[in-house]
């Protein structure tokens, strides 16, 4: 069940959407922050909120990709992210390279690397 695909020029929908709320005072959520679904919808939720926990079902989905499969403005996608995160329905997350985290590159390589860029 997708939700009803919303019209950006209808401030009076989107303002239901959002219960009101207009703005985002959490740094936590922006365009590439992952989200993962926790647990399954419940009975009796928005259904944008439906929309949500089964597009991250299986898979991480990016803020901005949320945005678009629903086609809701991002700052209405993260004012719902955040209701979701904060009952625990989601987690979020910032994608990191593996290569980063486990190998952090060798400063020395990096100044050879630039050296040799700067000789072509």
């Amino acid at each position: 069940m997708n939700p009803r695909p919303l019209d950006f020029d209808d401030p009076d929908r989107l303002y239901i959407v959002t219960g009101g709320r207009s703005r985002v005072d959490d740094d936590a959520l922006d365009l590439v922050t992952l989200v993962v679904a926790e647990n399954d919808p419940a009975s009796g939720m928005q259904s944008e909120h439906v929309a949500i926990l089964r597009l991250c079902r299986h898979e991480p989905v990016a803020v901005v990709e949320l945005s678009s499969h629903l086609r809701l403005p991002v700052s209405v996608v993260k004012i719902l992210l955040l209701d979701l995160r904060d009952t625990g329905h989601i987690t979020v997350r910032h994608p990191t390279s593996a290569t980063t985290v486990n190998h952090p590159a060798d400063l020395e390589t990096l100044k050879q690397v630039l050296v040799g860029l700067e000789a072509l």
